[in-house]
């Protein structure tokens, strides 16, 4: 099975951020490692349109084998698009014809290999479409209000809001961390089906960094006594 790690270079929460100092190695490392080192994949390929993300990539033993096209590199390219571009591009520059693959991106530095090999162990017991990584959320989405530009809330959902959170059915999240396709599903344009199933995953796990706030808790996570 291949991973293909996308990784754009036009951060604009965090300038940088895929290859950002991240307690001492650039963050995308963390990621092409915990690849590497898993039992179920055979190659890590890194897609990106910036030629320093491609290098650092590279030197921690990841795959780069083109630049991704300025048409797939910007604030709206769809990564359904880019993960069948480059898909496209492995069958087509490779023996192997390619059916399933794991996503990983770079912004979950805290996801270890034994988290991928767990879900990609679901994927194939489960004969499955999709595994996607979730996080158990930590308060009901039945709270969460819409706000007006005149500071007014409104409900989103409907329901009884005035019920305790251990009265709530138990929600969960996509963590952003991992995701196991069968290529037929992308093909279709889709990440979910019948047959797709979540694999859970602990909080401290499931940091993936949009800004600087979740940069430094992840560092603090990292690098705690």
């Amino acid at each position: 099975m291949i991973a293909i790690i996308p990784a754009r270079g036009g951060s604009k929460g965090l300038i940088g951020k895929n290859i950002k100092l991240l307690a001492g190695k650039p963050m995308i490392a963390y990621t092409v490692e915990a690849a590497l080192n898993s039992k179920h994949i055979s190659e890590v390929i890194v897609s990106t349109d910036d030629p320093n993300i491609a290098k650092i990539a590279k030197q921690f033993g990841a795959q780069v084998p083109y630049l991704r096209p300025d048409n797939l590199a910007t604030d709206s390219s769809r990564s359904i698009d880019v993960l069948n571009y480059v898909i496209d591009r492995f069958d087509q520059e490779n023996v192997t014809n390619v059916r399933n693959l794991v996503v990983l991106q770079p912004t979950s530095p805290l996801r270890k290999s034994h988290h991928i090999d767990e879900a990609i162990e679901l994927f194939i017991n489960k004969n499955a479409d999709s595994v996607i990584s979730y996080c158990k959320e930590s308060h009901s989405i039945f709270w969460h209000k819409e706000i007006k530009d005149d500071g007014k809330f409104v409900n989103i959902f409907e329901g009884d809001f005035l019920k305790n959170r251990q009265d709530i059915k138990t929600t969960y999240y996509p963590n952003g961390a991992i995701y196991v396709f069968k290529r037929d599903l992308l093909i279709k344009n889709k990440y979910y089906s019948e047959r797709s199933y979540g694999y859970v995953m602990d909080r401290s796990s499931s940091i993936d960094i949009d800004d600087i706030d979740d940069f430094n808790y992840a560092h603090f996570l990292m690098t705690k006594a």
